[in-house]
């Protein structure tokens, strides 16, 4: 059966064109990336904006190209589609076997030590072509650096997400509350989030960690007495062990020890009880996966179970 659709009104050289311009920023750097005239590079431009029947950039002489609103969502989605073509290449020539090429992943901060590490052992040993880069950054910077195109996929907590991604489980984390040793609360059988309102708090201020904790003691009816506000997790439970606070945290390590070498008091069982978090793989809903892309995505689901959650 015959297709309906048009044919697009513009080229895959033009969207490869318009890409170098966005990347390097001028018409004449584009014109030397790509070994082609700066004519040439103007031409591409301006036919692939007559194509889409919309401006997506401004070019001023000293000023390089400023791309438009419109230019920042296309040269996204023209990058998507750059790598799809390239699937479709590999495909055709028999190569679908052996994945290769690059895959950018950010991962929450926290997050990166307890899971990152095995994800990307395994999926290496899977696919050892493959090039993957990483980051680790608080969970809003994250999603905008992946909404912007810098990141392929991000690693984060099912917390205060922005709407406009698709995800897939690979994770769950059970909050808890760390006490230093010795600490008055530390054998309650269940321990009243609100009996420690009245004492100093180290709260991890990382988002969304740092809203997590906060609504949990909201929900407990108290704001707590936040007495240090550390952006590093270690950095946190190193502080509840010397003894100068508590804290709320959704990431527990192995060992309930410091990097000091001192132990904290870990409690899972709280009043109201603190529900466990997903830890989700996300990436943007409009955006075309590469093979590599999709490749980890399947992996990692297939970690977390027989059957994956994706959405």
């Amino acid at each position: 059966m015959a297709s309906s659709a048009r044919p697009p009104a513009y080229t895959l050289r033009q969207l490869y064109v318009f890409v170098a311009v966005a990347e390097t920023g001028t018409i004449r750097a584009a014109a030397d990336r790509l070994h082609i005239s700066q004519s040439a590079v103007s031409l591409a431009v301006t036919e692939l904006e007559r194509g889409l029947r919309a401006q997506l950039c401004v070019r001023r002489r000293a000023h390089g190209v400023q791309l438009t609103p419109t230019g920042e969502r296309v040269v996204m989605r023209a990058k998507a589609l750059l790598e799809q073509a390239g699937d479709l290449a590999a495909e055709a020539s028999g190569a679908e076997g052996v994945l290769t090429g690059p895959l950018a992943i950010g991962c929450y901060s926290s997050l990166g030590p307890t899971l990152l590490p095995r994800l990307l052992f395994e999926f290496n040993k899977l696919h050892p072509e493959v090039t993957v880069e990483f980051v680790e950054d608080t969970q809003d910077r994250l999603a905008q650096r992946m909404l912007s195109g810098e990141l392929d996929l991000a690693i984060v907590y099912d917390l205060d997400l922005p709407p406009a991604l698709r995800r897939a489980r690979i994770d769950t984390r059970q909050p808890t509350i760390l006490l230093p040793p010795g600490h008055r609360l530390a054998d309650e059988p269940v321990l009243e989030l609100a009996a420690l309102a009245d004492e100093p708090m180290v709260l991890l201020d990382a988002p969304p960690s740092s809203f997590h904790a906060l609504h949990m003691c909201s929900q407990a009816g108290f704001t707590p007495q936040v007495r240090f506000r550390p952006k590093n997790f270690e950095t946190a439970r190193a502080l509840v062990g010397r003894g100068l606070g508590w804290t709320l945290l959704i990431q527990r390590p192995q060992l309930d020890v410091t990097y000091e070498g001192l132990g904290v008091v870990v409690r899972p069982d709280v009043h109201p009880p603190l529900a466990a978090v997903d830890i989700l793989l996300v990436w943007p809903q409009d955006a075309l996966l590469s093979r590599v892309g999709r490749a980890f995505v399947a992996y990692a689901a297939a970690e977390a179970g027989p059957n994956p959650q994706i959405s």
